[in-house]
């Protein structure tokens, strides 16, 4: 009985965790990943990296490269929080059909 009275509340923070992210993802971020990359998801059609749709990274995937940098993406370690950086990766990871 009590897993199931958590479940409601589990939904509500994974849909809030992919509502933040989706923000941060198109304006919240500086630079604004949509700005750089394509994602159906959020109308984002950036072409100066990959399209997020083809990638299909999972969410550590992207978790790293936010916290590092990639190539030419810059880092975003010392602009966003743990918990922004986790709900950016979730995003990403859900809107491309790169979480399994």
């Amino acid at each position: 009985m009590l897993a199931a009275a958590a479940t409601p509340a589990a939904a509500a923070d994974r849909q809030a965790q992919f509502d933040a992210g989706r923000k941060l993802f198109l304006q919240e971020a500086v630079p604004a990943c949509a700005l750089c990359h394509a994602l159906k998801e959020a109308g984002a059609e950036g072409a100066v990296g990959p399209a997020l749709d083809d990638l299909q990274p999972d969410a550590g995937r992207v978790a790293a490269a936010l916290r590092n940098g990639l190539g030419q993406m810059p880092s975003y370690g010392g602009r966003l929080s743990d918990a922004e950086i986790d709900a950016l990766a979730v995003y990403v990871s859900r809107a491309s059909g790169g979480a399994k």
